[in-house]
């Protein structure tokens, strides 16, 4: 089985890399295969042009690439922090671009696009590791967790990924090693739990 882990932070030093790195040895440890994009790392091109919205809109070679990646894998595995309350730009633009239609999702004969999606990932999980320095009383109250609504309502579900769990750890600027390490044990609890050892 193949899972496809995406990376987006900018800081190779990260919580967000840590939590990124402990993904690949636990999959690595189960007997999966792996797809690891750390976007930044590969000066992932955000920007979406006119010219690729088309479902037979012309995408150039690595766009293809990433876009048969995403078709081709059982999970999916998204770790990145919480900028606004919503994924980094590089990420934002990766979304835009790979998760196309005729990829990730398809409208019905006759649906010129006003209607409901019908989701053709073939992945069944989906994990999303967020990083925070917000509370959890102001991220629900006053923000209303939109990374939540982003992730589960309006991609994996749309696009048929039935099964998904999110983690945000916070408050990360002042935590320290014994709570990282805490928090990286949840990280491969998670893991065994949707992709336990094949």
């Amino acid at each position: 089985m193949k899972v496809l882990i995406v990376l987006a932070h900018p800081d190779q030093n990260s919580f967000n890399h840590a939590i990124a790195d402990t993904c690949l040895k636990r999959l690595s440890d189960n007997g999966y295969d792996i797809i690891f994009h750390d976007l930044y790392q590969e000066k992932f091109d955000p920007l979406l042009d006119k010219n690729e919205i088309p479902k037979d809109g012309k995408v150039d070679d690595m766009i293809e690439w990433y876009c048969a990646e995403l078709a081709d894998c059982d999970g999916i595995i998204i770790v990145h922090p919480n900028w606004w309350g919503q994924p980094p730009a590089i990420l934002k633009g990766w979304i835009d671009r790979v998760f196309r239609p005729g990829i990730a999702y398809e409208f019905e004969d006759g649906d010129l696009g006003e209607g409901i999606p019908v989701g053709l990932l073939r992945a069944e999980t989906a994990l999303v590791f967020n990083t925070s320095n917000t509370s959890a009383d102001r991220e629900y109250t006053v923000f209303k967790d939109p990374l939540e609504l982003i992730w589960n309502n309006c991609i994996f579900d749309l696009c048929g990924v039935r099964r998904f769990e999110r983690r945000m750890f916070r408050i990360i600027v002042t935590s320290d090693a014994d709570q990282r390490k805490a928090w990286l044990d949840e990280v491969t609890g998670l893991i065994d739990k949707h992709f336990p050892r094949q």
